[in-house]
């Protein structure tokens, strides 16, 4: 490890000796190592501000700007690629340019990219800077961003400058509230991935961008359809539903207080069923207003009721989908055919 550690620090100082030497050919190897002393790798060269880069090399030196072009050139070629193309944040390419261009900035920044109904990219945008903690205040200006771009998805994109892309407590709740303002907009959280200076975490995927589905539905058994306008009434009901408990808590706050998860969670799954679209356990738990760990257990606690069921994802055996019984979906059809909460 230490000896690929030492490669690699050596091909970095190379590489930065290199595109330094081409406007001052007789201090490159210096100027590389002064910058690699003081920033570590050339990641985070390229995300320092001139003015931190000016202090190693002076106020009017022309290497910033040489850094700083170079830096945006590498950056427009690795993305040049992704506008009107199927997102896949498992593509090695996307990862890469999300390290590169994200990694290694000093501050949090949120990113997004704004999708289409059928996955391709419309557009890559920064939109806030400072700790995640604050995003779930300002969801109207993700939205509202959004509806401009009439996207019918989006995918969340957020780094962390301590190098633990490990999601904390505040990242997950603010993509459940996130996620559920979404739904009520039909604008889906499709994922939200951590970025650090090596690494990528995701804290959600949404179905569509897990693997084939369109064959898994021929082969799937299910209960007949109810009548058209009665799938819609209560389809539209159970939207209803849903978004006002979201309204409610964005009002009145004190989830505590006034949420009701397992019926939140019942209420999501039938939208899905009625909508033809699976759901998993983990992103079926980001849904009620409480903790990760407490909504696995309230799922758990609703299979072992009856209400749902527990299946294998066909395509990934490392995850389950969760299922309404076919007696619990046809009472929250009666139920919501009747009207909304």
């Amino acid at each position: 490890m230490a000896s690929s550690a030492a490669a690699d620090a050596a091909r970095q100082r190379s590489i930065l000796a290199r595109l330094i030497s081409a406007i001052a050919p007789d201090d490159g190897e210096r100027l590389a190592g002064l910058l690699l002393e003081e920033f570590q790798t050339i990641g985070r060269i390229w995300s320092e501000t001139p003015e931190a880069l000016s202090r190693i090399l002076g106020p009017d030196s022309a290497i910033i700007a040489l850094i700083l072009v170079a830096r945006d050139a590498a950056l427009a070629t690795m993305g040049s690629h992704m506008r009107g193309a199927v997102i896949d944040t498992f593509c090695p390419e996307i990862r890469s340019y999300l390290i590169a261009s994200m990694g290694s900035l000093p501050d949090e920044m949120l990113r997004i990219f704004f999708l289409d109904a059928s996955g391709r990219l419309i557009a890559d945008e920064m939109l806030q800077q400072g700790s995640l903690r604050q995003l779930a205040l300002y969801p109207r200006t993700i939205f509202r961003r959004a509806l401009e771009h009439n996207a019918a998805g989006l995918i969340l994109v957020h780094n962390h400058p301590s190098g633990d892309p490990a999601p904390s407590a505040d990242d997950v709740e603010t993509t459940r509230r996130l996620d559920q303002i979404g739904r009520s907009l039909d604008v889906a959280i499709i994922d939200h991935i951590i970025v650090t200076s090596s690494h990528t975490h995701h804290i959600v995927r949404d179905e569509r961008h897990s693997g084939p589905t369109a064959a898994s539905a021929a082969f799937t058994l299910r209960a007949p359809a109810p009548p058209a306008s009665d799938l819609a009434v209560a389809l539209g009901n159970a939207r209803t539903a849903l978004h006002r408990r979201l309204l409610r808590e964005q009002l009145l706050g004190s989830p505590e207080l006034f949420g009701d998860p397992a019926w939140e969670m019942l209420i999501d799954l039938f939208i899905h069923e009625c909508e033809g679209k699976e759901l998993s356990i983990s992103s079926l738990s980001i849904t009620p207003s409480m903790p990760l760990s407490s909504a696995l257990r309230l799922a758990q606690k609703l299979c072992d009721a009856g209400l749902v069921r527990r299946v294998p994802d066909p395509f990934d055996g490392r995850r389950s989908i969760i299922r309404l019984e076919a007696a619990t979906s046809h009472r929250l059809r009666a139920y919501f055919a009747e009207g909304s909460d």
